[in-house]
């Protein structure tokens, strides 16, 4: 069975999340920003959700982390927690 690592940053609208993938896209610090704005407890690790596998996360999560290249920042993904930047950090 699939497993990931991800990390992630959880914000209330799509335009803070927009804004916030264009600041990594000009090289932000991942882990800086979801400690500074991520409204999910994982923030404070720099937004790390640890390592799962398929069908532990929402739907629109897991298609992503399934699916997109490794270390490249995903986004905006809306879920019914808010608006998300998705990376994955690893996948095997």
């Amino acid at each position: 069975m699939a497993r990931a690592r991800a990390r992630h940053i959880l914000v209330s609208s799509e335009s803070a999340c927009s804004d916030l993938l264009e600041q990594l896209k000009n090289g932000a610090d991942f882990g800086s920003l979801a400690k500074q704005h991520s409204t999910c407890p994982s923030g404070q690790q720099g937004g790390d959700l640890g390592e799962f596998g398929p069908g532990e996360m929402v739907k629109e999560f897991d298609q992503v982390v399934f699916s997109a290249d490794i270390g490249v920042p995903q986004g905006p993904v809306q879920t019914q927690f808010g608006y998300h930047i998705v990376e994955v950090t690893q996948r095997g």
